[in-house]
């Protein structure tokens, strides 16, 4: 007797148990949630409606490389933000000689030049570094020096002025030295005069002395060592307050001197070069670089002439 109701009582927890534990699982199964396989609301992605909003681009960069004259009559820092605001572009003004913007030109480091040295630049385009040649203005070279004129060269032309200071080799001839256009301009006087520069004039004696520096500096170091100098008209008259120099020759064709921009053949940024040059030869520019500078100086320091044949004299 008292065996029989050890088993049931055995057998009552064990069903009270398993009734225990299916309802501890029906209970786990309502407090596990379910994961949806559908996207909620916030998960959901949708295409955005367009708007009226303009497309903003951001501003691209072209690189000029630039003769000193034009950078240091500063020229160009009164073109460059009307470019770059009417193209929507920045400008990087590399301000340096002819030589080594063309040497920049022909190593794809620029996308537009504008130089100061027709014989080279004509080179350059021939050997398919450039494309094209497009002039835009022109002003002379000057050969400036001290009131004094120690050298006894006024009023000679620049043959003749190069003869003297060289038979005399007394004054100081401070040249640019730099394969600049200017530099190139001076060469050309010397080869012109009957002498041949590598052998007979670059250096030679101490009164020939190479600032190898841009223009401005050029006419800085003539003028502390009361020196001879060839300047454009240009950077000289820019300069003029700074110095005490004079000028001393500024008369023969052979001291004329014109601006030309050029597309280089690697750019990558043809439309924009190509605003470049419609914007230097624009009415509108053509008839700020002729008035650039009146006011300061009494003249002209550029003479525009997009358009019109290229001056000879």
């Amino acid at each position: 007797m008292k065996r029989s109701l050890l088993r049931i009582l055995l057998i009552s927890i064990m069903i009270v148990s398993v009734i225990g534990l299916v309802a501890a699982c029906g209970d786990d199964d309502e407090a596990t949630p379910t994961l949806s396989t559908s996207p909620t609301v916030s998960q959901q992605t949708t295409t955005p409606e367009p708007t009226n909003f303009p497309v903003l681009l951001g501003k691209g960069r072209l690189k000029v490389a630039t003769t000193t004259s034009l950078y240091d009559t500063g020229l160009w820092g009164y073109l460059e933000p009307m470019f770059e605001k009417k193209y929507n572009v920045e400008l990087d003004i590399i301000n340096v000689g002819t030589g080594i913007a063309l040497k920049y030109g022909e190593n794809g480091d620029v996308d537009v030049l504008t130089v100061h040295d027709k014989a080279a630049e004509e080179k350059f385009i021939a050997d398919g570094f450039g494309t094209a040649r497009t002039i835009f203005a022109y002003n002379h070279f000057v050969i400036v020096g001290p009131a004094s004129d120690p050298a006894g060269i006024k009023g000679m032309s620049p043959q003749d002025a190069f003869k003297k200071l060289f038979n005399d080799a007394k004054a100081k001839f401070i040249s640019r030295g730099d394969n600049s256009g200017t530099h190139s301009k001076e060469k050309a006087i010397w080869k012109a005069a009957g002498f041949d520069y590598a052998t007979q004039i670059q250096k030679v004696g101490q009164w020939y002395v190479e600032a190898g520096q841009g223009m401005g500096p050029t006419l800085l170091m003539a003028n502390e060592k009361q020196g001879y100098t060839i300047a454009d008209i240009g950077t000289y008259l820019a300069f003029k307050g700074k110095t005490n120099l004079v000028p001393i020759v500024d008369q023969g064709n052979i001291l004329l001197n014109v601006y030309s921009v050029i597309p280089t053949t690697k750019t990558t940024k043809k439309d924009m070069v190509q605003n470049m040059v419609t914007f230097l030869t624009s009415p509108e520019v053509q008839k700020i670089i002729g008035d650039y500078g009146v006011a300061d100086y009494g003249q002209q320091l550029f003479t525009p002439c997009a358009g019109k044949p290229e001056p000879t004299s």
